[in-house]
């Protein structure tokens, strides 16, 4: 009897489905592998996808799932209504989180998350508590992000007036073209501007040589490439930025009463987020551990992906 290895191999290969939301929008989550079902939420501009190479050694005994945040990756054209997107997409993953659960019929999960991800799940934990979520795993964000006065761990750390001043001048410039859908039908010095302040927040999210090489190569433009350039995301990512500069994120208060493992990865050369100030995350849980990649940046897969992959490894055998 011959063997259907294409539905041997289904569990192993990458789907995308869609989970409705409360407010009906149809959210793209990406799935794969084979086993207890795993989340794992993506960086600002990041693509859900680019957690792979780091996954596929580890399908044959989880199923991840990889939730798309509206404007980016497969939910590029989903648009995002609210200014307070932070606690739209935690709602988005409260419903991802409660279809998997009914769905796999698991009381909870385990769940990963970097950088904006993780800022997501502070405000899901905020929001919605800790019933679905077994533990947690956070990369390299603080659950702060404007400095307050007993509280210096923000983005950027001490340099956060100087870059916030750089980011809300990037705002300003493109505002006058807030109609404009289609990126190259802006002055092409505008265009400039908003690829080098892409790649200048690209390259502060490294510490590696390597990796500083890989980002320059990844977000060269010559002018010609550039005046053809279709940036797709440019919109959603100055809408963002205008939520990160106005709303003063801190959900301290919210994440006191955490008692599932989280386990604090942090980038001990992280220049977005101060490794001294996140390490207090470790004093504030009660049931929390971290653990510091010395010669990494903020963006640990990037910068590390060895010591990422073991410790994602290690977190999800626990």
């Amino acid at each position: 009897m011959k063997k259907n290895l294409s539905a041997l191999a289904a569990p192993y290969q990458l789907q995308t489905i869609t989970i409705k939301s409360a407010d009906g929008i149809a959210l793209p989550v990406s799935v794969i592998g084979h086993g207890k079902p795993v989340m794992m939420l993506h960086a600002y501009g990041m693509d859900a996808r680019e957690f792979l190479p780091f996954i596929l050694p580890l399908i044959g005994k989880y199923e991840f799932y990889l939730p798309h945040f509206r404007g980016f990756g497969a939910a590029q054209n989903i648009e995002l209504t609210p200014f307070d997107f932070i606690n739209q997409y935690a709602e988005d993953i409260d419903d991802i989180i409660e279809h998997v659960c009914i769905n796999r019929n698991v009381e909870s999960l385990p769940v990963a998350a970097i950088s904006m991800g993780a800022l997501v799940m502070w405000s899901y934990f905020t929001h919605f508590g800790t019933s679905h979520i077994s533990r947690y795993l956070n990369i390299d964000q603080s659950p702060v992000i404007h400095n307050q006065p007993d509280w210096q761990g923000g983005l950027f750390g001490d340099r956060q007036t100087e870059m916030f001043a750089v980011f809300q001048e990037i705002i300003d410039m493109t505002l006058p073209y807030a109609q404009v859908e289609c990126f190259t039908h802006l002055p092409f010095s505008l265009k400039r501007r908003v690829t080098d302040i892409e790649k200048l927040f690209s390259l502060l999210s490294v510490s590696r040589p390597r990796s500083k090489a890989i980002v320059q190569a990844l977000t060269h433009q010559n002018d010609h490439k550039l005046a053809f350039y279709n940036h797709q995301t440019w919109k959603h990512k100055m809408r963002c930025l205008q939520a990160y500069l106005a709303i003063p994120y801190d959900f301290r208060v919210g994440i006191e009463n955490i008692t599932i493992p989280v386990v604090s990865l942090i980038g001990g050369q992280s220049t977005l987020y101060d490794p001294k100030w996140q390490q207090r995350i470790t004093q504030m849980l009660p049931n929390a551990s971290e653990i510091i990649l010395p010669h990494s940046g903020h963006a640990v897969p990037l910068d590390a992906p060895i010591a990422f992959y073991k410790v994602l490894k290690e977190f999800l055998q626990d």
